[in-house]
């Protein structure tokens, strides 16, 4: 079969980046554009492939090539427009990836908040014994056209997941969020209700979350959690400063006992959803539990450096939940260090939203730096009161920050440092990283 060629726009967003390694490792010709010229974590994947990657209009297309655009680039993009005016075929993204599905045995994790540590769960295990293809929203991806199974993060932002139809779907959670593209909590049920219906043969789902439990499901589901109503159920859980250990039951009969190197009790939950996929797909509970025992997270997800008596943990969350879970495990994990949490804001939308919220899971941590919001998709003349104000007027030890004043953060002695943002943090830790470097001599 002819190789096809690719051309993604906006290849350093994480979704795209995992798509252009995919494509690549399934022999296509794939190459990229972006506006951001700097390195970002996305892109480790691509360097290793050596997929090239342009920031300026000087990649000349042959015809039959494909243009996939991140949607983070409005349809008026200078370089969209230049491949418009060139006659190329221009496909959705999540369109290309839809295609994918239908190609393998696909497990489709989706869900508010869980995706990626889920599927990073799924694809350790399954990987580890059958081998297995995996689209992971950090950035990474593999693929090979032998694999059997697919392991994909779903994402519900402009209903991407629509356009797929996998095997097997986990819904790790449904809350408000993307309000920019959904009206509202029950248009967001609707959407998962429609993706989850769209499953060839089943679902895992978390049955604690009561806006799950309102789908209707035309599938075989299987619930899982804490509560008795389940159908599989993590019990006896233990967190510790070295990890989580829970036992699990299907009803009422023992299944087996677990531990994890992760922290919080929302990772007990996300190992359970792996523990029931990878136990319906044939693998046992010893091998599933060994495996777990040396899982490694994915990239900015609660992500640990220690530099002297400071630990600097770099963590994706941009949700008020998310942000709550990740302070939550700094506690468990280090109780004796002062909790520090730096917040980066994503989009005026969302903190129009949620800035009550935000703060008040900000306000469980000792101290709170906050930045002003950084968004590419939206435009803040739309948003003319919005600011990292709206969520500061709440804290209740608040200070703002910015990259030309990270030794601010200097002051905090024995402490755990939580950086959270879906933006990038990279300018700021990195120089916080110099500064400690520099005392710690």
């Amino acid at each position: 079969m002819r190789n096809m060629k690719y051309y993604c726009i906006g290849i350093k967003g994480s979704g795209m980046a995992t798509l252009a390694c995919l494509l690549h490792d399934l022999g296509e010709e794939v190459s990229g554009y972006d506006d951001v010229s700097e390195w970002k974590f996305t892109q480790e994947g691509l360097d290793q492939r050596n997929i090239p990657i342009y920031s300026d209009p000087s990649f000349i297309p042959s015809l039959d090539t494909i243009v996939t655009c991140s949607k983070a680039f409005s349809e008026d993009h200078p370089e969209i427009e230049r491949m418009r005016n060139l006659g190329l075929t221009i496909k959705a993204y999540n369109e290309i990836i839809g295609d994918l599905t239908n190609r393998f045995e696909t497990i489709s994790v989706c869900g508010t908040h869980g995706k990626t540590t889920t599927s990073s769960l799924v694809s350790h295990v399954l990987d580890s014994v059958y081998g297995c293809n995996y689209f992971i929203g950090d950035g990474t991806g593999h693929a090979d056209s032998n694999n059997q199974y697919f392991v994909i993060e779903s994402d519900e932002f402009n209903r991407h997941f629509l356009a797929y139809h996998p095997t097997y779907s986990i819904i790790t959670n449904i809350e408000l969020e993307h309000t920019e593209c959904y009206r509202d909590i029950q248009d967001i049920i609707n959407t998962f209700e429609q993706f989850a219906n769209q499953t060839k043969k089943g679902l895992i789902v978390c049955g604690d979350n009561e806006n799950i439990r309102k789908i209707h499901f035309d599938k075989e589901v299987i619930f899982y959690g804490f509560r008795e109503d389940n159908d599989v159920i993590a019990k006896n859980v233990i967190l510790t400063k070295e990890g989580s250990s829970f036992d699990v039951y299907k009803k009422d009969s023992f299944y087996g006992h677990f531990d994890i190197p992760l922290f919080g009790s929302h990772m007990v939950l996300n190992t359970l959803a792996c523990i029931i996929i990878c136990d319906k797909l044939g693998i046992g509970k010893d091998k599933i539990h060994s495996l777990l025992l040396n899982f490694k997270n994915a990239k900015r997800r609660f992500a640990e450096e220690v530099i002297g008596d400071i630990v600097i943990i770099d963590d994706y969350a941009h949700h008020p939940t998310e942000i709550k879970v990740t302070l939550d495990a700094a506690r468990q994990k280090y109780p004796d260090k002062e909790l520090v949490a730096l917040f980066k804001p994503n989009t005026y939308s969302r903190t129009a939203a949620f800035s009550q919220e935000f703060a008040d899971c900000l306000n469980v941590a000792d101290k709170v730096y906050l930045t002003e919001i950084e968004c590419n998709r939206e435009n803040p003349l739309d948003y003319p009161n919005v600011s990292s104000k709206i969520i500061f007027d709440h804290l209740k030890n608040g200070e703002m920050i910015s990259e030309e004043e990270v030794n601010k953060l200097l002051q905090h002695k024995n402490a755990v440092i939580c950086m959270m943002s879906c933006a990038s943090i990279a300018h700021i830790k990195e120089n916080y990283k110099t500064l400690l470097n520099k005392i710690n001599r």
